[in-house]
């Protein structure tokens, strides 16, 4: 025998062995894959359902004929494809044959994703409406006019300044609280912008808060900017009903004596406010113009309020970077509304020595500071008694004025170097 033949017949059973292997093993490695792909489809598949089912109870109610139609139909779509891609000795029997139930599998899916399709067609369809039968704090479109010899001289129509008050009633129970409406014109000189505060009520744990944002005037009582759901007499707030189109937007323009006092003494909610540090007079003016803009698009078209991507603190960050750029980076507290003072504390927008002496404060410091409601506790806001415009004007003014009580109110910056660099040196000083 050659030398050749020799190691051909000694190689060749290890080579048909290597083969044989290499074959297993790439037949184990796409069987795998398969798995994690069909695995990945079917969460789409099913997270996809809960969307459109949820979007389905949310529109049309949990009792409704056509919720309970599409339910039935969505999870029987479902069940099938389960058991075709799960159960294949079930789903063979069925059908007899194992190409049948593969084919039949691949039919569903594709039904069902045209369905959804469908789903998603009429989702995006429904149109937000002015029209509706509003509560009362939220039934007026706020709407504004420019002076035209002075087009710093801001007239707005429908600023809210509701008198809140409780009232005991005669069964156990809560107080329930009641307003007395009040709807008036403002006039207001963005020349004299002096600063901006942001105030968070916490109504729901350390995590979510109401941000609203107020605008100081050098010779004049602040005004207070909200975004806030639209809702109708019958509905009440939820944060899973704002993902699924449930609520309009709406754009409140207030007195802090109406808007943060319901919050802080009518509510009862454990309210804060923050005068922002280390702004110049132009980012102020600009910040003040996006809420304009708002108002006008909201005059124009109804938009719809969403939990995640269209809130009442992310409007507030998309409209203020739009302003002063990268001095904002993104971060994930602009959407954990309640940590959002911590944010503004770590880039340098909230001082950490705002009274340039003595030991820094820290954010713990900060939140005793702001805390209003220790401040306006027994707060007289005339809610029984008929007062002319002028005792109103003076009662707003004094209200604004305690809120502020033991807050160093920061100058605006002379230039954009000078706002950056104490920016960052609070920032430095934030994080020692």
């Amino acid at each position: 025998m050659s030398r050749r033949s020799f190691f051909s017949r000694l190689l060749a059973p290890r080579r048909q062995a290597n083969s044989a292997t290499n074959t297993k093993i790439l037949a184990n490695h796409h069987s795998w894959l398969y798995r994690i792909v069909r695995f990945f489809i079917v969460v789409a598949l099913m997270l996809s359902a809960l969307w459109l089912l949820f979007a389905l109870w949310y529109q049309f109610g949990a009792l409704s004929p056509i919720t309970w139609l599409a339910s039935i139909l969505i999870v029987g779509f479902l069940a099938s494809i389960m058991i075709l891609l799960y159960a294949p000795t079930l789903a063979n029997k069925i059908t007899n044959k194992t190409l049948r139930t593969k084919k039949l599998s691949k039919f569903l899916t594709v039904l069902y994703s045209g369905l959804w399709l469908v789903g998603v067609g009429w989702y995006f369809s429904i149109e937000a409406k002015s029209d509706r039968d509003w509560q009362p704090e939220v039934s007026e479109v706020l709407s504004y006019t420019r002076d035209a010899n002075n087009p710093n001289l801001i007239t707005f129509n429908k600023v809210r300044n509701f008198d809140w008050y409780l009232e005991d009633k005669e069964t156990d129970g809560a107080p329930e609280i009641l307003a007395t409406e009040r709807w008036e014109s403002r006039t207001v000189d963005i020349s004299k912008l002096s600063g901006v505060d942001i105030t968070n009520s916490y109504w729901m744990g350390p995590l979510i808060a109401h941000t609203l944002v107020s605008f100081r005037f050098e010779d004049d009582r602040p005004l207070a900017f909200s975004f806030e759901i639209r809702k109708e007499d019958d509905e009440s707030f939820s944060a899973f009903a704002g993902f699924f189109r449930r609520f309009e937007l709406s754009l409140i323009a207030s007195e802090e004596r109406d808007i943060i006092y319901t919050r802080s003494n009518a509510r009862g909610e454990q309210v804060y406010l923050f005068p922002i540090s280390h702004l110049q007079k132009h980012e102020v003016k600009a910040l003040f113009e996006s809420y304009l803009e708002a108002a006008d698009e909201l005059v124009a078209e109804p938009s719809w309020y969403n939990t995640f991507t269209t809130n009442c603190t992310n409007i507030i960050f998309y409209m203020a970077r739009i302003v002063s750029g990268e001095r904002l980076p993104w971060d994930y507290r602009i959407w954990v509304s309640g940590w959002l003072p911590n944010y503004l504390f770590d880039i340098g927008m909230l001082d950490a020595n705002p009274a340039k002496q003595g030991q820094p404060w820290s954010m713990d410091t900060w939140y005793e500071r702001t805390h209003i409601n220790p401040k306006v506790q027994g707060f007289d806001n005339y809610a029984d008694a008929q007062i002319n415009d002028q005792q109103l004007i003076e009662n707003s003014r004094q209200f604004s004025k305690q809120i502020r009580e033991g807050l160093p109110i920061p100058p605006l910056a002379d230039s954009q170097l000078e706002a950056e660099s104490l920016a960052k040196s609070a920032a430095k000083l934030s994080r020692e």
